[in-house]
């Protein structure tokens, strides 16, 4: 399993999404991870909602293995619904 991560600098929930998906990676839960600045890369909201199929508002955008799951909410019910990381190690 691969994340990827778009997101902008001093975006608190990109942060938040970027440190869950490191611990998933660090617990062996995921394969990897990518964090995309979409201001660095020049990546602009048109770009994104062509890419989602569906109008985008809020940082970050995650998929997972390529399949959109939304922003870090989503993210984080994802890994607890699919019990990605233990009880402790979500702390």
């Amino acid at each position: 399993m691969f994340v990827v991560i778009f997101g902008r600098p001093a975006c608190p929930f990109c942060v938040r999404a970027k440190e869950l998906a490191e611990k998933l990676e660090n617990a062996g839960a995921i394969q990897g991870h990518r964090y995309v600045d979409i201001h660095e890369e020049g990546i602009t909201k048109a770009d994104m909602e062509k890419t989602i199929g569906k109008p985008v508002e809020t940082v970050p955008q995650i998929f997972v293995d390529q399949t959109h799951v939304g922003g870090f909410t989503e993210f984080d019910q994802y890994v607890r619904e699919q019990a990605l990381l233990s009880a402790e190690a979500a702390q």
